[in-house]
C-alpha cells in the first residue's frame, strides 16, 4: 500500500516542477534548422511539433482531450541524429543539399513512438506504464500557474507557446528513475539486496557490439537503434572483452565535425580521435585524404579551418537534461580526467539499486554487464530496471 500511494498518488506535473519549456521546431523544417536550434540553445534533444492544423496524416494523441489536439509533438532529433544522416554516402557527397531535407526524414520506424502525450493529472504509473513500452520522453502541457516567468508579470517567450497557447515540456526515463531511486524505500528489499541476474533484467538479445578494428561506418545503424533502445555501441577486442563504446550520449557533445571521421575511419580511430585532447592531426589528415580518395570532397568542409573537441564545464547534479546535454565532465565517469570512450560497467552480481545509482551518476540511461575477467556479456537499461519497479506496483 505504501508504495500505491508514493507513487499511484503523484501527478506528472508534480516532476515537472522547474522544468524549463521545451524548445521546438515544426515538422515541415529542415534538418539545417534542427542543427541550428540545437547549437544556439545546447540541447541534447529537440522536440520536433505537427503544429500545423492542416495536416491531417498525423494520428491524434488518444490521451489528449479533443479541444487539445491543435498541437502535437511527434518526435524529437538530437545530434546524433544528424550525424548518422550526413555519413550516408549520398549526403557526404553534398552535405549542404543534404541539410537542406525537411526533419522528417530523420524519422524512420520507432523513431515516432519515443515521445507520448499525456495530462498534467496523469498519475505517475501512467508515465511509468508508458515507458515500459518504450516511450523515453512523456509530453506534458504546463499549466498557466505553474510556467516559468522570466520576470514578474511577465510570461514566457512567444516561441515556446505553440498554437494552442500552451508551453510544455516532458519527462525523461531518468526523470522517472530519479524519483524512484529517492523513494527506494517503500519498495520491498528485493531492488537494493536482489543481483540483476536474479532479476532477470541483463538483455543480451539488444546488444550492440562493435569489434575494434572494424569501420567505424558499421556503427551507424547500430548507433540509430541504440538511440531507440537508450544503450550504446560496445566496442570489444577479439576475445570480447569490453574496451570502449561509441555512444549516443557522446556523440551528443560534438558537431556535424566528427560525420567525416565516421565515414572513414576504423572503430579504433574514431576512439582515438573522440578522446580527451582534441583529434590527433595525423587522424585529421587521414580523414580528409579519404574523403578525397572516395569522392566526398565537398564533405571536407564538415571538418572545418579547425577540429576542436567541447570544454569541460563544471558539473552540476540537479541541472535539467536540457542544460547539461554538453557537460563532459559528467560523461567521464568520476571526477577524473578520463577517456571519452571509456565505458560504465557492472558485474551480474552487482544489486539492482547499485545499477541505478551508478547509471544516475554518471547520466546515462544503461550499464553494461561484464564478467570478472572483462568479457561482454549483456546491458541493463533504464526500461529494464523499471519493469522491475512495475512489477512491485
Amino acid at each position: 500500500m505504501a508504495v500505491r500511494l508514493s507513487v499511484s498518488g503523484h501527478e506528472v506535473s508534480d516532476l515537472c516542477l522547474g522544468k524549463p519549456s521545451l524548445r521546438s521546431i515544426s515538422i515541415t523544417d529542415t534538418i539545417a534548422d534542427a542543427l541550428s536550434a540545437i547549437k544556439l540553445f545546447g540541447l541534447t534533444y529537440l522536440s520536433v511539433w505537427n503544429c500545423h492544423h492542416s495536416v491531417t496524416n498525423k494520428k491524434p494523441v488518444a490521451t489528449l482531450e479533443e479541444g487539445d489536439l491543435n498541437c502535437e509533438c511527434v518526435g524529437r532529433v538530437c545530434m546524433v541524429d544528424v550525424i548518422c544522416f550526413l555519413c550516408k554516402p549520398e549526403n557526404l557527397s553534398s552535405p549542404c543539399t543534404a541539410l537542406q531535407s525537411p526533419v522528417s526524414v530523420l524519422f524512420e520506424g520507432d523513431n515516432y513512438s519515443l515521445v507520448q502525450h499525456i495530462q498534467p493529472n496523469a498519475s505517475l504509473l501512467e508515465a511509468i506504464d508508458a515507458m515500459d513500452k518504450g516511450v523515453q520522453n512523456v509530453v506534458i502541457p504546463i499549466p498557466e500557474e505553474k510556467r516559468w516567468k522570466k520576470k514578474e508579470n511577465q510570461t514566457l517567450d512567444s516561441d515556446i507557446l505553440h498554437n494552442d497557447n500552451r508551453a510544455y515540456c516532458w519527462l525523461s526515463q531518468e526523470d522517472v528513475m530519479r524519483y524512484l531511486l529517492n523513494s527506494i524505500r517503500v519498495f520491498s528489499p528485493s531492488p537494493a539486496t536482489d543481483s540483476i541476474l536474479t532479476l532477470g533484467i541483463i538483455d543480451t538479445e539488444n546488444l550492440f557490439v562493435l569489434y575494434y578494428n572494424d569501420p567505424a561506418s558499421s556503427a551507424l545503424e547500430l548507433l540509430t537503434a541504440a538511440i531507440v533502445h537508450q544503450s550504446s555501441v560496445a566496442v570489444v577486442n577479439p576475445q570480447g572483452k569490453l574496451i570502449g563504446e561509441i555512444s549516443p550520449f557522446m556523440l551528443n557533445s560534438f558537431d556535424e565535425a566528427v560525420a567525416p571521421a565516421l565515414a572513414t575511419l576504423s572503430v579504433g580511430d574514431v576512439l582515438t580521435y573522440i578522446d580527451c585532447g582534441g583529434p590527433p592531426e595525423d587522424l585529421v589528415q587521414l580523414v580528409k585524404e579519404r574523403l578525397y580518395e572516395q569522392n566526398y570532397s565537398a564533405a571536407v568542409e564538415l571538418l572545418g579551418e579547425e577540429t576542436t573537441l567541447p570544454s569541460w564545464p563544471s558539473f552540476s547534479s540537479t541541472s535539467s537534461e536540457e542544460d547539461t546535454c554538453k557537460n563532459w565532465k559528467l560523461g567521464g565517469y568520476s571526477s577524473r580526467v578520463v577517456r571519452r570512450s571509456e565505458a560504465i560497467f557492472c558485474y551480474p552480481w552487482s544489486s539492482l539499486v547499485a545499477v541505478m545509482i551508478q547509471a544516475l551518476a554518471h547520466r546515462v540511461s544503461y550499464v553494461w554487464v561484464v564478467q570478472e575477467d572483462g568479457t561482454l556479456t549483456g546491458i541493463v537499461t533504464f526500461q529494464g530496471m523499471l519493469k522491475i519497479f512495475r512489477e512491485h506496483l
